[in-house]
């Protein structure tokens, strides 16, 4: 009986025992399943980590790549814009130049005219043509020699501008120092200018722009200028009233420096006798130099001449009787020389010019502007205002 209950309980043991065990051994077979799928998902998440890095490196390449290809359209855009401003510039004279041609030589209609009427319209032309002989006989003097150089003083940048207004009895002295300013100063004689204390007798006047270059001009109580961060604005500025008048685009004007010793200016204007003119270099012609007479009034454009004189080696210029005088000198700063000179009016020969010296100086001339009023040049030599006397003679005297 005793080994019965033993048997029986030796049984229930093993049956508890492996129980047990079926139990522990399906664990592991859980946690090796879950060890299992772990590692699956730590290897997918790799692969993932890795595409989206491949993904990130082919985005940047994509975006620089895109980058790249619109500043290159950038680039196209802007020479595409260059080149049809240029052509238009080029339309525009072609168009003003047949307009001139017309002008000077109009087609006759194949119609029959009335003699009265004929005979009237050479009576015009005739006083047409007397009106222009007497604009060129109120003007005939061309530039015959240097007659003295006065230094008056030196002050501002090595680089400016100055000058008087021709066109008024006003003994103003206007000082532009630099080649980029948006003011300038107002002196009420050269006797304030000249004393030693100046700056305390200025007039400090502010523009609203920036001018450019050293190529302004005060006429008539308004100062013309080339605005500054602009290809060929011209600014018509009041003096007094502090108040721009008006503006204008000078078509083909400051795509190069207009002369290649002093490459800060772009646009230089003048004043002679005949009124306001302005000088720029054209590229298209290999840098030669275009002059403009320009209304003062209006800001219109009246013509344009382009002249046989290049802007290589030039300095300066000044305009005198309609007549422009191209200043020359070389990179190591030389003698000054008048070796080139055009007469809107064909009153004087070019083949030839005569070489005109101006005395020995500093530097090199910034500006040169021809009062007509005193008959002589204002210039800039490095920092010093110069003053240059002249001997003229009448433009038929040329041999």
């Amino acid at each position: 009986m005793v080994n019965c209950y033993l048997r029986l309980l030796r049984i229930l043991l093993f049956i508890q025992i492996l129980g047990k065990a079926q139990r522990i051994t399906q664990d592991v077979i859980m946690m090796q399943y879950f060890e299992g799928r772990i590692v699956q998902l730590e290897d997918r998440l790799i692969k993932c980590d890795q595409d989206l890095m491949k993904y990130v490196r082919e985005l940047y390449d994509f975006s620089k790549e895109i980058r790249n290809r619109l500043d290159a359209l950038n680039a196209d855009k802007t020479e595409f814009k260059n080149d049809v401003v240029d052509v238009v510039t080029r339309v525009e004279r072609i168009e003003r130049d047949i307009d001139y041609l017309e002008s000077q030589t109009p087609t006759q209609p194949c119609v029959e005219v009335d003699e009265k009427l004929l005979e009237q319209q050479v009576k015009e032309a005739q006083g047409k043509k007397k009106a222009k002989h007497k604009l060129v006989a109120d003007c005939d003097a061309m530039l015959a020699s240097i007659k003295s150089l006065k230094i008056v003083k030196k002050a501002g940048d090595v680089h400016g501008s100055w000058l008087k207004d021709p066109a008024r009895e006003s003994q103003k002295i206007y000082f532009f120092s630099g080649t980029k300013q948006d003011f300038f100063l107002e002196f009420s004689s050269m006797k304030a200018f000249t004393e030693s204390n100046y700056m305390q007798a200025a007039r400090n006047i502010t523009l609203p722009f920036f001018w450019k270059g050293t190529g302004h001009v005060v006429y008539n109580g308004f100062l013309y200028f080339h605005k500054s961060d602009s290809v060929n604005e011209i600014v018509k500025y009041h003096i007094r009233n502090k108040t721009v008048s008006d503006r204008m685009l000078l078509p083909g004007a400051g795509r190069v420096p207009v002369y290649q010793l002093s490459p800060y200016t772009f646009i230089d204007l003048a004043v002679d006798e005949q009124g306001l003119w302005s000088i720029h270099a054209d590229p298209d012609t290999g840098g030669n130099i275009v002059i403009t007479q320009i209304d003062r009034a209006s800001l219109a454009v009246e013509h344009s001449w382009d002249t046989t004189c290049t802007s290589k080696d030039a300095e300066a210029a000044f305009i005198m009787c309609g007549t422009l005088y191209v200043v020359y000198n070389s990179h190591y700063r030389g003698r000054s020389t008048v070796q080139c000179l055009y007469d809107v009016y064909d009153m004087i020969s070019n083949e030839e010019p005569p070489v005109l010296y101006f005395p020995k100086r500093y530097g090199s001339h910034s500006v040169m502007h021809y009062n007509h009023k005193e008959k002589q040049i204002y210039s800039w030599d490095e920092g010093h205002q110069v003053i240059y006397r002249l001997s003229t003679k009448k433009k038929l005297e040329n041999p």
